[in-house]
């Protein structure tokens, strides 16, 4: 019996999705390292601010947080050195930035990602990893097609 291209659909969602879950470990194996001195949600908010300065409640809507839990957050990324607080003309205006010490953190562990995704990566066939990349761009541009803020885009 043929399948339904609603069924390939599922039958490859199921392989991406178990594909996704390797590819999250192999990715956040780095942020799990000993030496990070932060927990995950912390390093998500590096990760909003490494784009630039944003407000807090800016940074709260990013992380789909409360303001008030995104400022607690910000308090212990200050405390750790991590982050900065410019306080703007109205003082109910503040914007979070990364210190140095904070993107020194993010690019270590880029590298530390990059390095376990090329491991990976070498022991693909040539024809495998460029399959696998085309595919991938293929998906980004699939999951963008909504636009800015759409379901599946990236946060700015």
């Amino acid at each position: 019996m043929v399948g339904t291209p609603g069924d390939e659909a599922a039958e490859d969602a199921a392989a991406l999705d178990d594909a996704a879950a390797v590819l999250m470990t192999v990715w956040s194996r780095a942020h799990n390292a000993p030496d990070v001195p932060i927990p995950a949600t912390q390093l998500r908010a590096l990760l909003v601010l490494e784009r630039g300065p944003v407000n807090v409640s800016s940074l709260a809507e990013r992380l789909g947080a409360l303001v008030s839990s995104a400022s607690r957050l910000c308090d212990r990324l200050e405390a750790s050195g991590l982050l900065m607080r410019d306080p703007g003309r109205d003082r109910r205006e503040v914007t979070v930035r990364l210190t140095a010490d904070g993107q020194e953190l993010l690019d270590r562990l880029r590298v530390r990602r990059r390095e376990d995704l090329a491991r990976v990566l070498a022991s693909m066939p040539t024809s495998a990893r460029a399959a696998l990349l085309w595919g991938l761009t293929e998906f980004h541009e699939a999951a963008s097609k909504a636009g800015p803020g759409g379901p599946f885009s990236m946060p700015a």
